[in-house]
């Protein structure tokens, strides 16, 4: 550190308030330290470099001012870039702040953990704008985060600026695409084809006040008052300036679809509502948005994201200074409306729609009494006893904050009103949410994740993710119709097709590379999903179409779960398809990987001229009596029955790819074949 920098950060250690004159010496908070170079005000945009150092004892212990220079207390210690952050929260004397840590060179992004956060470069300071209980917008994406959903990782800090205490914040996480976050496929501009062009992205309701172009608009729903409303949307990721034409058109066009199939109440699972939306997460959205009746949700910050060739979820939450009873512009964070018809904010037509969608609604009343429970995330004794965790944890920065912008004077007041207004809050909701009673109990096929190939060994120079595979297993004694099941979490996306289905006992493989998997194991897969396995540690969830849970296993690469499957050549495999698959002791490893293999030889075929621009001759050693065309995705495209051992089969119609070729003997015997059409 230049000698300068170390000057500044010691006349820090006997820092005053500059409005009022009392030392600043120590916290039961971190405390976050900055110093932009050479005093440089901290502009709108674009970031201006410094310097930031996080002061913070994780045993728990308090910290202090003089440990400035004391790398066992530095939780931070390096360059950033920073800049103010926010629409209408600029208006305060107390800005809130975006950054990112830098590298040395001041350019190159450096990732990091943060207050055990996942490693990552972009970062928010939350001034708790309008919110005198210094909480709404941590309890809400604490809710949210308890209730299953991503959330904003989140810490509560003091904070100090070239030598101004700046108050108390809420260190955060940005919303981005990251596997610790928004875990989707990230794109660039030549993802315009299929199925690169499906995701991921992440598209807001917001204003444009940040400069941000609108990519389309969306009507709300007038109902019965006769008023009606627009909402627009902006491209949060990729970037405005970095998205195409056909990438935006694309996800425009999902939206366009959500509103048309929740116009229709259209619950068909191969077209209608869940064939578009994770429902799950659209219902959680509702949850956080109407239990604490957000003034803003569902028309400005609000946010979806849709992952490569998987469906339109909701969420991150974001924004949630203006809820649990209080609107700084009014009376509108009220305990006995809906926010989406409350004729201001309502957002789009298909947030109306899909809560008068009889199905979908059946699914959030359900989720709604399963949360409120005794010991459930929304219940009311939970959620104050938290209230007043966070209240005593917060206690003497709100203090200090006051002595310095007189912001939260009436802090302790709005605490009890938040509690008083909660309690009518869900006794309004368990009114009016309806019944759950159509969908109490749902028949769920006894399919069972059987064989996980997480981190296989490196092959033929190859990268061992190439030679993934998960096996699912009908464990019961009726053919299962597959239609609409898919994994429900982020980082695997596989939906079944429809019309697919598996027999009684019968087990089936996919796959994250359908040509290395029949190169290698000699067979063709079931499917492909997209992108790949976890090495370290995921959860598979595999669920229907309304997103009920068939079965669940979250696998990790550590004791007590089978350490020699993390890639020194087995696999994971269940010891019995009866075993509760969620716990480690029930899985063993696949010592031999050629148990997935095709264990016989198949019959000599010749298959010519390949590469083919559509036609190929096929010689083979026996009598074929069906061929199966199966694209990349695991997909059949084509059905031919020759009954002939030298045959032409004509790929003229389809897309030009490389295909695998399933054929059947007479006798009962399966070659395997692959097309380069071209």
């Amino acid at each position: 550190m230049k000698a300068k920098q170390i000057v500044l950060f010691c006349i820090i250690s006997v820092l005053y308030y500059h409005a009022q004159a009392q030392t600043f010496t120590d916290s039961n908070l971190p405390i976050v330290v900055i110093e932009t170079d050479n005093g440089a005000n901290i502009p709108d945009e674009p970031k201006v470099l410094g310097t930031m150092k996080i002061i913070w004892h994780q045993d728990g212990s308090r910290n202090y001012i003089s440990d400035i220079n004391n790398p066992e207390f530095l939780n931070y210690d390096g360059r950033i870039g920073i800049e103010r952050r926010g629409s209408s929260s600029q208006n305060f004397s107390k800005k809130p702040y975006g950054l990112e840590t830098l590298q040395d060179d001041n350019v190159t992004n450096n990732n990091v953990s943060i207050f055990n956060m996942p490693e990552e470069n972009d970062w928010v300071l939350n001034s708790l704008a309008y919110d005198q209980t210094g909480m709404r917008d941590f309890l809400a994406y604490e809710l949210s985060e308890t209730i299953g959903q991503y959330a904003s990782r989140r810490q509560y800090c003091e904070v100090v600026i070239n030598g101004d205490y700046k108050g108390l914040y809420v260190f955060m996480e940005k919303i981005k695409p990251d596997k610790g976050r928004v875990n989707i496929e990230k794109m660039d501009q030549t993802c315009n084809n299929y199925p690169e062009v499906t995701g991921g992205y992440i598209v807001k309701a917001d204003k444009n006040t940040g400069g941000d172009p609108v990519a389309w608009t969306m009507q709300g729903y007038g109902g019965g008052w006769g008023w009606s409303s627009s909402t627009d949307f902006i491209m949060h990721y990729p970037k405005p300036n970095e998205v195409t034409s056909t990438q935006k058109n694309y996800i425009h066009g999902v939206f366009n679809e959500l509103a048309s199939v929740s116009n229709q109440h259209n619950t068909s699972i191969t077209t209608g509502i869940p064939a578009v939306i994770d429902v799950p997460s659209f219902v959680d959205f509702y949850m956080i948005a109407e239990y604490s009746s957000n003034v803003d949700v569902y028309s400005f910050s609000t946010y979806f994201h849709k992952d490569r060739c998987g469906k339109l979820r909701a969420g991150p939450v974001w924004d949630y200074n203006l809820a649990f009873g209080y609107d700084a512009f009014g009376n509108r964070s009220r305990y006995d409306v809906w926010q989406f018809s409350n004729t201001d904010n309502n957002g789009p037509k298909f947030w109306w729609d899909l809560f008068e969608t009889e199905q979908f609604r059946c699914y959030m009343a359900r989720r709604w009494f399963e949360l409120t429970e005794p010991g459930q995330p929304l219940n009311y004794d939970r959620v104050c006893a938290r209230i007043d965790e966070i209240d005593a944890l917060i206690a003497e920065a709100v203090v200090r904050d006051n002595q310095r912008w007189n912001q939260m004077q009436q802090h302790a007041q709005y605490v009890n009103n938040m509690k008083t207004w909660l309690l009518q809050r869900i006794n309004w909701l368990n009114q009016h949410i309806g019944s759950s009673s159509g969908c109490d109990e749902i028949d769920l096929p006894p399919l069972v994740i059987s064989k996980i190939h997480y981190h296989p060994m490196d092959y033929w120079g190859l990268d061992g993710d190439l030679f993934e595979f998960i096996e699912i297993t009908n464990n019961g004694g009726s053919t299962v119709d597959l239609t609409g099941i898919y994994f429900r979490e982020l980082g695997v996306t596989y939906r079944f097709p429809d019309g697919s289905s598996i027999a009684p006992h019968e087990a089936l493989l996919l796959c994250s590379d359908s040509l290395t998997f029949v190169d290698y194991y000699g067979r063709v897969p079931f499917g492909q999903y997209m992108r790949k396995l976890s090495n370290k540690s995921e959860n598979l969830v595999l669920a229907d179409a309304w997103g009920n849970i068939i079965d669940e296993v979250h696998y990790y690469d550590s004791d007590p779960w089978p350490t020699e499957a993390d890639g020194s050549g087995p696999y994971l495999e269940l010891k019995d398809l009866n075993f509760d698959n969620s716990l480690a002791e029930s899985w063993t490893v696949g010592n031999d990987i050629n148990k997935v293999q095709q264990q016989t030889a198949s019959p000599l075929v010749t298959l010519y001229p390949n590469p083919t621009n559509g036609r190929v001759h096929i010689e083979a050693g026996e009598t074929i009596v069906s061929v199966h065309v199966v694209d990349m995705m695991g997909n059949v495209v084509y059905r031919f029955s020759p009954v002939s051992s030298s045959f032409q089969l004509d790929l003229i119609t389809l897309p030009n790819s490389i295909y695998m070729l399933k054929m059947t003997t007479s006798d009962g015997q399966t070659i395997y074949g692959k097309v380069v059409k071209q």
